[in-house]
């Protein structure tokens, strides 16, 4: 759904690209940087209940992972390796968060079924990527879908972040939705892969 959006945010990090080019810094430093950062952050604050604090931090390090593509544009190092390294700590990343939520939420949060909607939302997540990973190693088209990884990050960590700041039931609506969201998700990908493996045009 904010795909639109990526032509936008790429001309707004392209400055910042620019700048960290003359800097020893290369687009895998930045994911790995990144995805430790969100997933220390994560383990570190959401299963003691700092959940404010927690999205903050994550947030800050997925903008940071963000900049990898926008350094490797400018330095024009983009590969194969780049891009299988960014989207296997993006999993990491979504790993940490959602299972950090998952630990408060069966622990400090007092809430087992939240915390197995947590998971769920892990789960579902993972297997959206999959299905397209999978579908492209089998040269199929798989980009359909309205809860991409970008998407699955904002409904999770928004709710979060306000129920940090003491918003009631914003987090149980976001996970919730989440975990339809994701479901629907994978479903939709399912679909095409058949359709494009049946010989059907990919919407």
């Amino acid at each position: 759904m904010l795909k639109v959006l990526r032509p936008g945010l790429a001309r707004l990090l392209a400055p910042i690209g620019r700048a960290l080019a003359r800097t020893p810094l290369t687009p895998n430093m930045l994911t790995v940087i990144g995805a430790v950062g969100m997933s220390a952050g994560a383990l570190a604050l959401f299963p003691t209940g700092h959940l404010f604090a927690g999205t903050l931090v994550c947030t800050g390090f997925v903008l940071a992972d963000m900049l990898d593509g926008a350094l490797a544009r400018v330095k024009g190092s983009t590969g194969t390796f780049g891009a299988f390294l960014d989207s296997t700590l993006d999993r990491v990343g979504d790993a940490a968060v959602f299972g950090g939520l998952a630990i408060w939420l069966a622990t400090g949060g007092h809430d087992r079924l939240l915390a197995a909607v947590a998971l769920f939302c892990l789960v579902a997540g993972g297997l959206v990527s999959y299905a397209k990973a999978r579908a492209e190693g089998l040269g199929l088209r798989c980009d359909v879908g309205i809860a991409e990884r970008t998407e699955r990050l904002l409904i999770g960590l928004v709710p979060a972040g306000l129920a940090g700041l003491g918003v009631p039931y914003v987090l149980p609506i976001g996970l919730w939705s989440l975990a339809v969201l994701s479901a629907v998700t994978f479903g939709q990908r399912v679909h095409a892969v058949w359709r494009a493996a049946s010989g059907g045009a990919v919407g």
